[in-house]
Order: structure tokens, then C-alpha cells, then sequence
């Protein structure tokens, strides 16, 4: 007779949280004290100073350019910018239904195919990767906006920064410079932050030895989660759930109530104020003032406060609102659509993700191992060293 199964104990699964796989100088994060660091370089005077082309070196080629290296990474994004026309193609084969993410995971495949330094190891050939890859992603999100619109897709332009061509490559008009500059400061303030789900991902990916394009896509898939990307989308959809400042006090509450969280509210690794949220929340009051409407702004203003009331009285501690709370009413009045929110973030993060790959690929560390392979803990069924007693099907009774 077979030995009973035995069952072993359950080991608590903390997601690899806190553990420490790899060293990296691409990017720091400081949760206690509110710092967020890339490549040495504090964000808050990136965003004050920079521009998202200039963060892009930085971190794909791992120092802050000359003026004469800024001039030729730009020039060289802006002859890389063009989608190929197949991937055009592909994209309008997709149904409109589509999720705009899995059409971005899609898309970066079939960009792999038009890379000339696809097969390429050495560095540089990498690195011009990345950059090809930074450019041509805003035109994969616009144009498959326009697509499942039913609107033509605008030519490429060879005049406009990178923040500013993907703007009008969306709506079909050049925006003015102070909208471009904002969403320039969104996507360099969305560039990086350490080791991340999708960095991870990446990085898992890279580590095998695959190319960029696959360690990017499997990025893309992993932010597509609900629980690391969309969060700005439900943001907004709150707010418009909301719709009026006097309705913010009973949402809150009945969320709280009933145990459910209030987004945008909390960050898993900031126990202060996320920098990337400070500066964002200067830029929807900015934007607010210049079009005269504060609508939506208002609502956010008055979730943080009641939300922020409430979690110091039901559990004395404080909560703050983190990157996604002000994004999205930033990005709604800059004229994106709430499910183009997650697609945006990865327009800004594609520099992160490639300067991680690359830091993968060509690491200075001796000690660090070739292929990430973590160990699980088994808790099926196990009946000793032979294993369970294999019974023929018809052994095994009818069942259901």
C-alpha cells in the first residue's frame, strides 16, 4: 500500500521583497527619507534643469552628456523615430478593442525585426538599441491611438523634441512649448526607479542572454499588471467616479470602511512623500491655473486630505500619494486618453528598463551569476524518495 501523502508546511512567499539580488549604479531610492537618485543626479534637479533626451543618456549611456554628445543622441532619436511601416501594418490588424498594452508588447516584437544591431553583443550595439528603442515606442502609442480612431496617422517630424513629437503625433497638432515641457518633466520623472516588477522582469530576461527587444517586452507585460501598472488609470476613473468635490468625503470613507484601498494613496517603498509626486503635483497646479480649470485637481486635493485624516484617526499613521495621484489628472488635461496612462509611463520608463538590461548584459561584477534561477520551496504532495504510487486510470474511480 502507498504511504499517505505528507504535505509540507507552507513557507510565507514575500515576493522576493527586500531581498537582494543584484548591484546596480543605474538608479537609488531612499523611501524613508523621500529621495529618488539616477545615476547619481538627485530627481528633483533633473526635472527642474533636464530634459527627458538628456536623462535618456544618462542612464543608457551612463553619463550626463556634452552639448555636442546631446546634439547627436537627439538628432540620432529623431532619424530613428519613424514606426517601419510593417509595424504600422501589424498595428492595424489589431482589433480596436484591443488593450493598449498587449498592442505596446506586441509592437516591440515587431520592432526587433527591423533592428540592425538585433544579433549584436558588443555594448555600443546594444546601446543603439536602446536608443532606436526609446524613439520609436512614442510612435507605437500614438499611432495606435489614432488607429482605433479611425484617424490617419501624421508623418514623423524631424523638428520637434521627443516629448513634443509625441504630442502631435497623438492629437495631429504641435503642442504649445509649455504643454511639451510638462510632459517632458512627466516622462523624465517616469525614466527609473531601481528594481521594480518590470525591471526585474527585464533584467530575468536578459540575464538569459536574450536581446533587448525580449527583455523589454516581458517589461511591458509585467507593468501590464494591476498590481504594478494602471494605477494612474484608476486614479482617474476615481476622480470621475467622484465627479464633485462635496462627494469626496463619503467615497473615502466607504472605501476605507469597507477595507479597500483609496488609489493613489501609499507606495510599497516610500514612507514619506514621493519626490516624483511633489513635482507633479506643482506641474496639475501649473496646468490648472493656465486653463483656468481646477476640476479635477480639486477632487485629488480633497481625496488626499480626507484620506490622509482618515489613516491618522483609524490608525494613527501617516499616508501619502505617490507618483500615479497627480499623473493622472496631468495627463488628462494634456489630452491623453486614462487606458494610454500605462503606455505613456513606458514611453519614460523604455530608458530605464534598456539602461538595466545593459547593466545586466555587461556587468563589472565577477562574482555575479549568469542566469537568475531563485529556488522554490515545494509543498505538494510528496510520499517518500520513490515518490507517489502511479495507479492505472481506471483504478482511480469514476470521480467527477
Amino acid at each position: 500500500m502507498a504511504p499517505e501523502p505528507v504535505c509540507y508546511p507552507r513557507v510565507k512567499n514575500v515576493g522576493l521583497r527586500g531581498i537582494t539580488v543584484a548591484d546596480t549604479k543605474v538608479s537609488f531610492i531612499d523611501g524613508t527619507q523621500g529621495i529618488l537618485i539616477y545615476r547619481g543626479y538627485r530627481i528633483e534637479d533633473l526635472a527642474r534643469h533636464s530634459t527627458y533626451e538628456e536623462v535618456a543618456h544618462l542612464l543608457i549611456h551612463g553619463h550626463l552628456p556634452t552639448a555636442a554628445e546631446l546634439e547627436a543622441f537627439e538628432r540620432r532619436l529623431r532619424t530613428a523615430r519613424a514606426v517601419p511601416a510593417e509595424v504600422l501594418e501589424s498595428l492595424r490588424l489589431r482589433p480596436a478593442t484591443a488593450t493598449a498594452m498587449d498592442v505596446l508588447q506586441g509592437a516591440v516584437a515587431f520592432l526587433a525585426d527591423h533592428d540592425p544591431d538585433l544579433g549584436g553583443s558588443d555594448p555600443q550595439e546594444v546601446r543603439a538599441q536602446a536608443e532606436r528603442l526609446t524613439a520609436r515606442l512614442p510612435g507605437v502609442v500614438a499611432a495606435w491611438a489614432r488607429i482605433r480612431a479611425g484617424e490617419p496617422v501624421p508623418e514623423p517630424r524631424d523638428d520637434l523634441g521627443h516629448a513634443a513629437h509625441f504630442l502631435h503625433q497623438l492629437t495631429g497638432r504641435v503642442p504649445d512649448p509649455e504643454a511639451a515641457r510638462l510632459f517632458d518633466v512627466c516622462l523624465l520623472l517616469h525614466a527609473d526607479h531601481t528594481f521594480n516588477a518590470s525591471t526585474f522582469a527585464a533584467r530575468e530576461v536578459a540575464s538569459t542572454r536574450a536581446h533587448l527587444y525580449a527583455a523589454v517586452g516581458a517589461a511591458i507585460g509585467a507593468l501590464s499588471g494591476e498590481l504594478h501598472g494602471g494605477a494612474n488609470t484608476r486614479v482617474m476613473a476615481m476622480l470621475r467616479e467622484i465627479g464633485t468635490v462635496d462627494r469626496v468625503e463619503a467615497y473615502v470613507t466607504a472605501r476605507l470602511n469597507a477595507g479597500d484601498r483609496v488609489m493613489g494613496m501609499g507606495h510599497a517603498v516610500y514612507k514619506t512623500l514621493d519626490p516624483r509626486a511633489r513635482i507633479l503635483k506643482e506641474m496639475a497646479l501649473g496646468l490648472a491655473e493656465r486653463t483656468s480649470d481646477r476640476h479635477w485637481l480639486d477632487i485629488a486635493e480633497r481625496v488626499c486630505e480626507v484620506t490622509q485624516r482618515e489613516f491618522r484617526a483609524r490608525k494613527g499613521a501617516e499616508i501619502y500619494p505617490n507618483v500615479d495621484f497627480y499623473s493622472a489628472p496631468v495627463y488628462h488635461q494634456l489630452g491623453i486618453d486614462p487606458d494610454l496612462f500605462t503606455p505613456v509611463f513606458a514611453l519614460g520608463r523604455v530608458a530605464g528598463w534598456c539602461a538595466h538590461v545593459i547593466e545586466e548584459k555587461f556587468a563589472e561584477a565577477q562574482d555575479k551569476p549568469a542566469l537568475y534561477r531563485p529556488k522554490a520551496e515545494y509543498v505538494g504532495e510528496y510520499c517518500g524518495p520513490q515518490g507517489c504510487v502511479y495507479e492505472p486510470i481506471e483504478a482511480r474511480g469514476r470521480g467527477a
